[in-house]
């Protein structure tokens, strides 16, 4: 054996060696977890509940029917016109009005009535309708409670009115449901 040959059967040694410790090296790394667990926080925060309270109550005053009847169309802004023989006389009207109080800054939604509401004169059982409900603000946005944690909510209607026939002289009366839910 001459030296030469020592020395390359020492570097193949060595090159053995380091490549069964890269082995076992890779061997170990791939075999180990790469994993960390950490500690996450949770918090959960419970607020008032909603609050409605009606302040105003929805009035379509006093009017005369005639001879066709028609419609009253009263806004969310307290204003009344009306349409066919209807014809508005003096007498209190006004919007429907609510106050919404719940936590500052919250969204809600407004669900009017979505069909109509009758209303009865417990006199003589007549009849009348209300349909076509409106509010400001609108239903179709989402509305924000304010600082002071009360939101003012109005609304409009209009009311089928028949002939003098249908609908006899008297007061008429009904109830109405609004629902709000926080969003």
């Amino acid at each position: 054996m001459n030296i030469y040959d020592h020395y390359y059967l020492k570097d193949m040694k060595t090159f053995k060696n380091r490549l069964i410790m890269i082995v076992i090296f890779f061997a170990f790394t791939i075999c180990l977890p790469a994993q960390v667990t950490i500690v996450g926080h949770i918090t959960a925060e419970v607020v008032s509940s909603l609050t409605a309270t009606e302040t105003l109550q929805l009035s379509f005053g006093q009017f005369s029917s005639e001879a066709a009847g028609g419609q009253i169309i009263l806004t969310p802004q307290g204003i009344r016109s009306s349409t066919g023989t209807v014809n508005v006389i003096g007498g209190m009207h006004n919007q429907g009005s609510f106050f919404v109080t719940g936590e500052p800054d919250a969204l809600i939604s407004i669900q009017l009535p979505s069909g109509s509401t009758t209303l009865t004169n417990s006199a003589n059982s007549g009849t009348m309708t209300v349909t076509s409900w409106v509010s400001d603000p609108s239903p179709q946005r989402n509305v924000t409670i304010p600082s002071s944690g009360a939101q003012p909510i109005n609304v409009g209607a209009t009311l089928i009115v028949g002939t003098i026939q249908n609908n006899p002289v008297g007061l008429y009366a009904g109830t109405y449901n609004i629902t709000f839910n926080y969003n």
